[in-house]
């Protein structure tokens, strides 16, 4: 997708689906972390935390014990209607949610203790102008081989021939030269098994893994095809490689 159709499709999955897997029944194997939990770990409870690219603010609700105030933000308007419902269901008075560009963040130098992004955009020169000193920025995102075995099947995808290792270089890169003292990088490429098609299609239309999934007939036929090559009795495999950045200002 060129940057206007992703736009477009992140905003509708939003307003349909916000960025909520809960559902999905699926069997992980060698994830070496939880981001959450890595959160988490970082949070001290007078903190306040900034999430980027919040999307409908599951899992930012999810982390509000840890922290005296949290803020989530987004591009996407649809995203933001569902976080504000699901931040009305949740009782919770300490979290917000505000539309924002990452590249432009409206908040003072030196505001938060803990920076997070995960599996979206960030500006590593934003990120460190609104952390404390001594504050923590910590991302989680897709690395190039993700789905992998998908990709091939479909014959395109997320970051599709992209070269191995390229956006954690870059993104890491750009946090040095933002002025952050201390940069932690790791990695887990994990096997997923989803538990039925119907799990696998649920992931395909409401994440951008394959551009465009469904709106050509022939989609179906390569996915029917993929899973009967790839079932297996735990389900259907496939991986999950991940990167993460923990940058200690």
């Amino acid at each position: 997708m060129n940057p206007k159709e992703y736009k477009h499709f992140y905003n509708e999955v939003g307003r349909l689906n916000g960025w909520d897997f809960s559902t999905l029944r699926v069997t992980v194997e060698g994830a070496a972390w939880n981001f959450s939990d890595q959160v988490k770990s970082w949070c001290r409870p007078a903190d306040v935390l900034l999430d980027i690219g919040t999307g409908g603010g599951e899992a930012l609700l999810a982390l509000a014990d840890s922290a005296l105030l949290l803020v989530g933000i987004d591009q996407s308007e649809g995203m933001l209607e569902t976080a504000a419902h699901n931040l009305g269901s949740s009782g919770r008075s300490n979290v917000r949610f505000l539309h924002m560009d990452a590249a432009q963040l409206h908040f003072p130098d030196a505001f938060f203790n803990v920076v997070t992004c995960r599996h979206s955009e960030f500006y590593a020169k934003e990120a460190a102008r609104v952390l404390t000193k001594n504050g923590v920025f910590l991302t989680q995102q897709v690395s190039e081989g993700d789905k992998n075995n998908l990709k091939q099947a479909f014959g395109r995808g997320q970051a599709w021939n992209n070269e191995p290792g390229a956006l954690k270089n870059r993104y890491a890169a750009e946090l040095k030269a933002a002025g952050f003292a201390r940069i932690q990088t790791f990695e887990y490429d994990a096997t997923e098994y989803y538990h039925t098609a119907e799990d696998l299609i649920f992931l395909l239309k409401y994440t951008p893994i394959v551009p465009d999934f469904g709106h050509d007939e022939t989609d179906f036929h390569i996915l029917n095809r993929f899973i009967e090559e790839h079932q297996t009795d735990q389900g259907i495999r496939t991986n999950a490689e991940r990167f993460i950045i923990i940058a200690e200002k």
